[in-house]
């Protein structure tokens, strides 16, 4: 195909640097410099504020030499000048570009160090042209390319210039650039330059300091204030293996800039999904990020599942998915069109299947951890909901299982974690049809029921006996009742060992759903694993599951597959039929775990720190689910986002897991 046919395709991630602190985000190419790759730019929420930023030096290339991640915030550059050096070989005159990053702050200090023995004047040029394209544009492949007049077809930005400074505005979006001691002037286009002219002494150094001030009315989302006490470095235990805690270090720093609050409740604070498409609130990333991040911190559980209290459904919505009790999907500014695949999710959007039961468990799992009475207790009315969605709501055709079906026509036709179009399949790779009864949900259910009769009891008066109503999870009151929670999740249970079971060649196992005509749904997958510690398994089926998880069709050596190699529909590179997603093994090691599979847990732990140490310890969102080869490297999914916040939380949970066999960290 020529450049003018291909069609446009969602940037790749692997080899771009980002520096971050949510929403703020910055992704470059290994000199630093903005506008080269698809990815390239300064992002704040959902919009690119700049596509193109660029360091020129009048009296010499800059050549790069180095990149060094000294945080998730700040990125050090470093380079040559040898067109304003002397003729020997050893070059002396060397330039190093600071990044850092802050919510709604780029800044950079660019340093010229001299080692020649008489001063010299440098020039730096800082070239930058506004962008205000939307994410959503940059991900599907339609926003401008560096150069353009406005990156999302719109008009070219306002532009006004005061001495040290510019503005560039569009919309409710608006970048200020502060250039100390610069000559800033505006071009065509919105196009903004800074410019310095240093007088580097002899075996000193000058520097050129300017930030970027990012701003837009429209975002409904806030950076977390202050520290996150849980990036705290905790002990890892005597005897470890050594990468379990570097890759601690770059999870809890990723965590820490991944922080997001909403802007009314300033101090409760969640995890952003991740960088670049996911700075916001997503209900299952949120409470799954939380959940391994427990051991660590039970006041971010606390404040996740008081911010999702809030925005718990009230009424039936079609268009939003919205039912009474339900759990958000995703929280966003503006409605998300996903081009090609007649997608169209609303700004507050509910289509998430499992969000609803996993807040029940993350609130039991909190108040185990710690977390204070009072906390938990002004939550009941949430709980309640949220209990009852699951007995009324949860089961559309009712069969007895927890299921989804998109009834709009435009939102998204798979509502577990895996996502995507073609993720439930069977084993012949044909694509199964709705209502989807998901296994893992029922497990998230059955758990969340005997979670829910629990926190009841501790928080409430006591249910009857079972009776009548009782019988379907309420009580004669109308109210809900543990014994009729704990009547309606052993029925389940039940339901769930005569109905998913399913025999193939590679094994008997748990299917992955059941489709419309309540068929099983055969294929192999890495779901099962998310049954595990569940309950909803006897303790036998436990450990026939685990093996098949750390088999070979289904373990890489660098963690377990999405979908086992022996189905037809397994690729490597597959999102969602084949790949290795780090936080889908953790939950199946959490699982393994608290079902007392204390060496299975063990050997998938190695294998996640065999991709952690092959991805320099910031494991991305996915990787590809090739295996474990004589290099030891494992295949990046070149558009796999980076960091994600449940994968990083994932060495949190290795390392509770390490811990607790050496009796230091409670799972």
């Amino acid at each position: 195909m020529t450049p003018s046919t291909t069609p446009p395709l969602q940037p790749l991630l692997s080899d771009a640097v980002i520096a971050l602190r949510a929403p703020t985000q910055v992704w470059s190419g290994r000199d630093g410099d903005l506008g080269a790759a698809p990815i390239d730019g300064v992002y704040h929420g959902d919009v690119r504020h700049v596509r193109e930023l660029v360091l020129e030096c009048a009296e010499s290339d800059v050549e790069y030499i180095s990149v060094a991640p000294d945080s998730a915030s700040h990125v050090v550059f470093g380079g040559l000048l040898r067109g304003a050096d002397d003729a020997t070989p050893d070059p002396k005159v060397r330039l190093v570009r600071d990044r850092r990053v802050a919510d709604g702050v780029l800044a950079e200090t660019w340093t010229v160090a001299s080692h020649l023995p008489s001063a010299t004047r440098v020039t730096l040029r800082l070239r930058l042209r506004p962008d205000f394209a939307t994410l959503h544009e940059v991900k599907a492949g339609i926003a401008g390319a560096a150069g353009s007049d406005g990156g999302g077809g719109g008009d070219a930005p306002v532009v006004t210039v005061a001495p040290g400074s510019a503005t560039a505005r569009s919309g409710s979006a608006s970048s200020t650039l502060t250039a100390e001691g610069a000559t800033v002037t505006s071009g065509p286009g919105g196009a903004i330059e800074a410019v310095w002219a240093l007088d580097v002494p002899a075996h000193g150094e000058a520097a050129a300091v300017w930030s970027l001030a990012l701003h837009d009315d429209t975002m409904v989302v806030r950076g977390a204030d202050g520290a996150w006490p849980g990036a705290a470095r905790i002990a890892v235990p005597d005897g470890a293996d050594p990468r379990l805690g570097r890759w601690l270090d770059t999870a809890l720093d990723d965590l820490d800039a991944l922080r997001l609050a909403l802007p009314g409740h300033p101090d409760d604070e969640f995890f952003a999904a991740g960088a670049p498409w996911f700075f916001t609130l997503f209900g299952r990333d949120a409470i799954w990020a939380a959940r391994l991040a427990l051991p660590l911190d039970v006041r971010v559980a606390a404040s996740t599942l008081r911010v999702l209290a809030r925005l718990q459904g009230t009424a039936h919505d079609v268009e939003t998915a919205q039912e009474p009790g339900k759990i958000l999907h995703e929280l966003r500014a503006a409605p998300l069109e996903i081009p090609g695949e007649g997608v169209v999710l609303p700004p507050l959007y509910y289509g998430s299947v499992d969000s609803t039961p996993l807040w029940v468990c993350l609130l039991a799992d909190a108040w185990r951890a710690g977390m204070p009475d009072d906390e938990v207790a002004a939550l009941l009315p949430t709980l309640r909901g949220a209990l009852t969605w699951l007995l009324e709501h949860g089961d559309s055709d009712g069969d007895g299982f927890i299921d989804y079906i998109d009834r709009s026509g435009r939102g998204l036709a798979n509502q577990g974690w895996k996502d995507s179009g073609d993720s439930i399949q069977w084993r012949d790779g044909a694509l199964a049809d709705g209502p989807i009864a998901l296994c893992e949900v029922q497990g998230y259910a059955y758990e969340a029921a005997l979670a829910g009769a629990e926190l009841l009891e501790a928080f409430g008066p006591a249910g009857d006996a079972a009776s009548g109503p009782e019988a379907a999870g309420t009580s004669p009151s109308g109210g809900l009742s543990p014994t009729g929670l704990r009547a309606w999740a052993a029925d389940l249970r039940a339901r769930f060992a005569a109905s998913y079971w399913v025999e193939t060649p590679e094994g008997r196992y748990p299917a992955v759903a059941l489709d419309r005509d309540k068929r099983p749904v055969d294929t192999l997958t890495s779901n099962i694993g998310h049954l595990l510690g569940t309950g909803i398994l006897d303790p036998v089926e436990e450990e026939h599951v685990a093996a098949l998880l750390l088999g070979p069709t289904m373990s890489t050596g660098f963690g377990i597959r999405t979908m086992s190699s022996g189905a037809a529909g397994y690729w490597p590179l597959s999102y969602h039929g084949g790949s290795v997603w780090t936080h889908d093994t953790a939950i199946a090691v959490h699982g393994m775990h608290r079902a007392g599979l204390a060496d299975q847990a063990e050997r998938a732990v190695v294998g996640l720190l065999a991709a952690a140490e092959g991805f320099a310890y910031r494991v991305p969102e996915l990787h590809g689910g090739d295996p474990a080869t004589r290099s030891g490297v494992p295949t990046p999914y070149p558009a796999a986002c980076r960091p994600q916040a449940w994968s990083a939380a994932a060495a949190i949970t290795c390392l509770a897991v390490s811990g607790a066999r050496a009796g230091a960290v409670a799972v």
